[in-house]
């Protein structure tokens, strides 16, 4: 069946009533509802039936369940290390070191930067070290998800190992055989990194933003009310909740031993799936080939064993304590793997609808070459934006992109692919139904809702820009051949207009304020 213009209709109710309510579970049922109730062809049994089916599909698919293991063995792990003392006394020594808050903003920043290997396994980890550290200089919860978030997925796509290669690599690879083209996926990707603009200023604005007080919108008066208050605006539920039961023996060895054995549990994990350890690889080639979901799994089992080994023989946690510790770690995690569920739910729905089909034959074919580039970010970040996935974004519009390169102009083509990679990375960094923008909420124990209306704002300037970034770069093939010149040129531009427009929308804000304190 061809569903037209309905199949925009879960991911619009959902996003809307989401934005509207701020109760996202229900706001997903109700996408979810939506969905199959079309596809039923508007029969009540068959709905709960199509639902229940799709949703139990994507709770099975081994990568999904996984993931929610993964998020259960984190939050136990999290809870143990805050029982041991482990998060209170590496927040006091970093504490110590860090001694302003442009500096713990910093922190988070690099260390987003240093974990790359994985969106998911980086939005929870920074979250959990940096907490106590923002929450020392007052910096709001919203501020270190933005944060947090801004150096997952941007950072992802410009790594040349992570997660994400593979993924861009075999939809790369499927099209080029298709199409005749001669490249290497791996050499192709590569070529893609200069020209994703929007993850590069999307680094360069989070640093602006730890620098220079240049916040606006609603992450200001987050901001304000955190230094003002203390009031950083976490969740109910997070680690200091469980201060009360801590040993008070533990160090903050307690902390950087487990978190540092996740790290390179998991690193070991990704290179024995990848097929290492088989033999006839390097390193490199297995992380490419590695099941990120099942590695990060087998990590977070193997930081758990080292936490046991680490507390256990040292009395700083009793034997008796850990079957609530098991509790309160599923608790805590629980909310986000709802999410996730529901999230991967109306995913399903909506891949069979074929929302992203739909929009994307929307695009046509009658344009100026120039401006292919930024129609294609712009569609690419609606795409991801109304699916919550820059991975299904990727699969149905890399494909596109080439095409329509080949027919338009071959020396678009590095810059299309460019485009679609930036774009769904945006559509992804401010969705409401992401799941790395939930993570990134899970981990910095903030308000899902804070985080997407605060972060909206940010990630679509940058978005602005970089929709300009395309525009120039694709006018600069007819100028140059060199892709030096051209990311050079076009780079200049951008970054000049980002922190213009920065500077005029704090100048705004202030301006805001102070005519509202004249009025009082």
């Amino acid at each position: 069946m061809d569903y037209q213009w309905l199949s925009i209709v879960p991911p619009l109710v959902a996003i809307g009533l989401a934005l509207i309510t701020k109760r996202v579970i229900p706001s997903l049922a109700v996408g979810i509802i939506s969905g199959a109730f079309i596809i039923s062809e508007y029969n009540i049994a068959g709905t709960f039936i199509k639902a229940a089916g799709i949703m139990f599909e994507k709770v099975t698919d081994s990568w999904n369940y996984s993931i929610l293991l993964f998020l259960v063995s984190l939050g136990i792990l999290v809870y143990l290390i805050t029982m041991a003392g482990g998060s209170y006394a590496y927040g006091q020594w970093a504490a110590s070191k860090v001694k302003s808050r442009s500096g713990a903003k910093l922190s988070v920043f690099f260390l987003g930067i240093v974990i790359f290997i994985d969106d998911y396994f980086n939005s929870l980890t920074v979250g959990t070290v940096m907490r106590p550290i923002t929450d020392k200089f007052k910096i709001s919860r919203a501020k270190l998800a933005y944060i947090i978030d801004s150096t997952a997925a941007p950072i992802c796509i410009i790594a040349p190992v992570s997660s994400w290669v593979v993924t861009v690599m075999s939809t790369m690879g499927d099209k080029f055989k298709t199409t005749g083209i001669a490249m290497e996926p791996f050499t192709a990707f590569l070529m893609t990194i200069p020209y994703n603009y929007y993850a590069w200023l999307t680094l360069l604005m989070v640093v602006i933003l730890c620098l220079y007080k240049f916040d606006f919108g609603s992450m200001r008066l987050h901001e304000e009310k955190a230094l003002r208050d203390g009031d950083v605006g976490g969740l109910a539920f997070d680690e200091n909740d469980v201060s009360q039961e801590s040993s008070g023996k533990g160090s903050m060895w307690d902390l950087v031993l487990p978190i540092s054995g996740l790290v390179l549990f998991s690193l070991m994990a990704m290179v024995y799936t990848g097929g290492y350890f088989e033999g006839g690889m390097s390193v490199l080639d297995a992380i490419k080939d590695t099941d990120a979901a099942t590695s990060l799994l087998y990590g977070g089992i193997g930081a758990l064993a080292l936490c046991l080994l680490l507390f256990l023989p040292r009395r700083i946690i009793a034997v008796g304590q850990l079957p609530r510790a098991f509790y309160k770690g599923f608790m805590a995690m629980l909310p986000a793997n709802l999410i996730l569920i529901f999230a991967w739910t109306i995913g399903g729905v909506i891949s069979e609808m074929e929302t992203g089909v739909f929009l994307a034959n929307q695009l046509g074919d009658k344009m100026p070459f120039w401006l292919y580039p930024a129609v294609a970010f712009v569609l690419a970040g609606l795409m991801a934006f109304s699916t919550g996935t820059s991975w299904g974004t990727f699969a149905i519009m890399i494909p596109i992109a080439i095409d329509l390169a080949l027919v338009v102009d071959p020396q678009l083509l590095i810059i299309m692919m460019s485009s679609v990679l930036a774009g769904a990375v945006y559509g992804d960094h401010c969705s409401p139904i992401s799941d790395t923008t939930i993570l990134s909420s899970t981990g910095a124990a903030c308000n899902h809702i804070d985080h997407v209306s605060t972060q909206l704002p940010y990630a679509s300037l940058v978005a602005v820009v970089s929709f300009t970034g395309y525009i120039i770069s694709a006018l600069m093939t007819r100028v140059t051949d060199s892709m030096f010149l051209n990311v050079g040129f076009t780079m200049i531009i951008c970054i000049g207009i980002l922190i213009l427009s920065l500077n005029i929308l704090h100048r705004m804000a202030m301006g805001r304020e102070k005519a509202q304190f004249n009025r009082v």
